[in-house]
């Protein structure tokens, strides 16, 4: 048996990457009938003829984690891509992708592309995000800036990249990797975004680790379920949630919030706290 990790699988055959290479794979015919379908990100062992070129998956073995959208097993964190311009960041989708990566209990990396666009922009977005806690990374494909930084980051990993079309992931990853080749496109004049470029999830070998450019990520929109855990996914609330003088509070409009008295300090990020509070009231039970 040989061990190996599912970068792609496309019709019922399934690439696996083992030491020597990748290996088309089917699966055997137990696991064909299982419930939960194989992800791409799957760990599996793999059976070969002697001397032959294809494989059977014979083995899954256990994920520590799995994605509904994209569909996909075993990441260790989302570098979250957002361009400084064309098109202009959107901070309610960026924090949102944020939040939804925290209540997965994932690490996240923020990522500023096309920071020749506006260096002075960029370094100031770059340093909101670093201060809550995130590696945060400004790169230039056009002045190949950052590319090292962030291959540190993703170094060793299995990272899902996450962000608008138009930002520019497909075009990061052929700046980190040219041999990856992959599809760019361009960003419309008119509606300042772009076309999505990346139709299914596949893993992407990149030095020692793996990246997904992947067509979606995760529900966008907050479940009904989650009103008391949000709090938690802003990491620059933690240190004063304890602090509130009620128990449960929610920081909205209890009195001696300590959440609130942090956003007039300056210590929490006005946009940040509002963007909470809305995402607090799609998270409220409907009854």
């Amino acid at each position: 048996m040989e061990q190996g990790v599912i970068v792609k699988g496309i019709g019922g055959t399934y690439d696996v990457e083992i030491e020597s290479g990748v290996v088309p794979c089917i699966l055997r015919g137990r696991l064909r009938l299982r419930d939960d379908r194989v992800l791409v990100g799957d760990k599996v062992e793999i059976s070969r003829e002697p001397g032959g070129e294809a494989g059977v998956v014979e083995r899954i073995l256990p994920r520590i984690n799995e994605l509904t959208r994209p569909a996909i097993a075993n990441v260790n964190q989302v570098a979250v891509v957002f361009s400084v311009k064309n098109p202009p960041p959107n901070y309610l989708l960026l924090d949102r992708i944020l939040v939804q990566a925290e209540l997965l209990d994932l690490s996240c990396v923020v990522v500023f592309t096309k920071g020749d666009l506006d260096p002075a922009g960029a370094l100031d977005m770059a340093n909101k995000y670093a201060a809550i806690s995130y590696p945060t990374v400004i790169t230039s494909v056009i002045k190949s800036e950052g590319l090292d930084e962030l291959r540190e980051l993703l170094k060793g990993k299995i990272s899902t990249l996450a962000g608008p079309s138009g930002a520019g992931k497909s075009s990061l990853l052929n700046a980190l990797d040219p041999a990856l080749n992959l599809e760019t496109g361009k960003v419309s004049a008119k509606a300042q975004r772009g076309r999505h470029t990346t139709r299914s999830v596949e893993l992407l070998s990149l030095g020692d680790g793996y990246v997904a450019d992947t067509p979606g990520f995760s529900r966008l929109s907050m479940g009904t379920d989650q009103e008391r855990d949000l709090q938690f996914a802003f990491p620059e609330f933690r240190p004063h949630i304890d602090a509130c003088q009620f128990r449960g509070c929610l920081h909205r409009r209890e009195p001696g919030c300590q959440v609130k008295e942090a956003v007039k300090t300056g210590e929490i990020l006005p946009r940040r706290y509002e963007h909470y509070l809305i995402l607090l009231e799609e998270a409220a039970p409907r009854y």
